[in-house]
């Protein structure tokens, strides 16, 4: 990890340091993906068995599972991870149900009501990715709020392994969450389905979930394409940011560190702490720990793009965390309760000793599809809200017409919008 002492850096350098070192998305990936799209949009299901096989290496026929494979996959979990999974779920259903937009109605004026009624998205599409490791926790996490939310339509994609079996325990984290529509697909052909439907894949209005640059490059492609569907937010690698005192192990920070810094060598996870001292314990942790880590190779490389800071005070340790804006927060010392105040850019935070990041990732919950790369500043982590959309509604009474009339008039000449004031005038006129 590279040592900086945050207090005399001038201003350039800081906001230097605190850039991710995202790979980004180049002509070549773009080039791919659009390719992918077009072919998927043209051919349908052709296009998306074809372009499987090239990439995944199985043919995905059928590519829709029916629900007695969705049923019979409870029965392959070991059931201590059956019951975990019901933990969480529980959890999640108890914290997303306090969520949702909520209708409201108000009378302005005498005679005249604005009203907000909300209304479900009608169809989602849920991406879980593949790769290295079964994404159950993901699939809870779009799922609870997505129940919650009450969508008529909840497609998920998920892709198979070599034999183009979905893990078990992906299928039933779907059970759970009522998902009963599932296609076997990944990567940027199964955005392309979801956004433009085949003839097994339904089109749906917005896509969640996480993924590679190219299926992160497939969703903005997507939803720039006409009549595409939306997409939840920008994403990149995960990423955390520990702030540490002297009351403060160095192995917890160590294993919060380690934690993000498994995901992926793009990953990035920055510690601050009061003195030099306090960083080399936690540095010397790190070099324990990491040793018995299965995933020890990829923490090593994500730990060599990453920061320690020392901060002068704990005030400072907040104006730097707030202006990195980290997707989780970890506020790893004791009596971290009273500075929660301070915190005014983070996707997600964990306050106090006793509280890893871990526990946000799979089962307090609160929900782990949070903003990355600062976007933390102006984004909010998945809620029920996104499944959702409100529409709002005014009426007016003949007491309310009269009394608002000739303010829209006047506001309407004003602009030089004469067909908006005559709107007015014509029911003027009759009234």
């Amino acid at each position: 990890m590279q040592k900086i002492i945050w207090d005399g850096l001038p201003e350039k350098e800081r906001l230097r340091l605190l850039q991710r070192p995202t790979a980004q998305t180049n002509k070549q990936t773009e080039d791919i993906v659009r390719t992918i799209m077009t072919d998927v949009h043209r051919e349908g299901d052709a296009a998306l068995r074809r372009t499987t096989q090239k990439f995944d290496k199985y043919d995905p026929d059928p590519i829709m599972l029916d629900e007695a494979q969705v049923d019979m996959a409870e029965r392959k979990i070991d059931p201590s991870l059956r019951q975990a999974m019901k933990d969480a779920y529980a959890n999640l259903m108890t914290f997303h149900k306090r969520q949702g937009y909520q209708p409201f109605a108000v009378e302005t004026r005498p005679g005249l009501q604005c009203e907000r009624i909300v209304r479900s998205i009608p169809k989602v599409g849920l991406y879980i990715p593949g790769g290295t490791a079964p994404l159950l926790s993901t699939t809870l996490m779009l799922g609870v709020p997505s129940q919650l939310a009450g969508n008529s339509l909840r497609l998920l994609c998920t892709p198979g392994n070599a034999q183009g079996e979905v893990h078990p325990a992906i299928l039933f984290a779907a059970k759970l969450c009522g998902i009963r529509l599932i296609a076997r697909v990944g990567g940027a052909q199964a955005i392309a389905a979801m956004a433009f439907g085949t003839e097994s894949v339904p089109a749906v209005d917005k896509i969640f979930g996480p993924g590679n640059v190219y299926v992160t490059q497939a969703k903005i492609l997507a939803a720039t394409a006409p009549n595409g569907p939306s997409m939840d937010m920008p994403a990149g690698p995960s990423e955390v940011l520990v702030i540490v005192d002297a009351s403060t192990p160095a192995s917890f920070a160590a294993a919060d560190l380690l934690s993000q810094a498994e995901h992926d060598t793009r990953s990035q996870v920055v510690l601050i702490a009061e003195n030099e001292a306090q960083i080399d314990a936690i540095r010397d942790e790190i070099t324990r720990q990491i040793e018995t880590l299965p995933r020890k190779a990829i923490a090593q490389e994500t730990i060599k793009n990453s920061l320690a800071i020392i901060a002068a005070s704990k005030e400072q340790a907040f104006e730097i965390s707030n202006a990195y804006a980290p997707e989780h927060l970890i506020l790893c010392f004791e009596g971290a309760e009273n500075y929660i105040g301070r915190v005014q850019n983070a996707g997600s935070v964990f306050c106090g000793l006793l509280t890893p990041e871990s526990f946000g990732d799979y089962a307090s919950g609160t929900n782990h599809v949070l903003p990355t790369e600062g976007y933390a500043r102006a984004y909010a982590g998945l809620a029920v809200e996104a499944f959702q959309k409100t529409i709002t509604v005014q009426r007016a009474n003949k007491i309310g017409f009269d009394a608002l009339a000739d303010t829209v008039v006047t506001m309407a000449e004003a602009e030089g919008l004469d067909g908006h004031a005559r709107a007015v005038k014509v029911r003027k006129k009759k009234s």
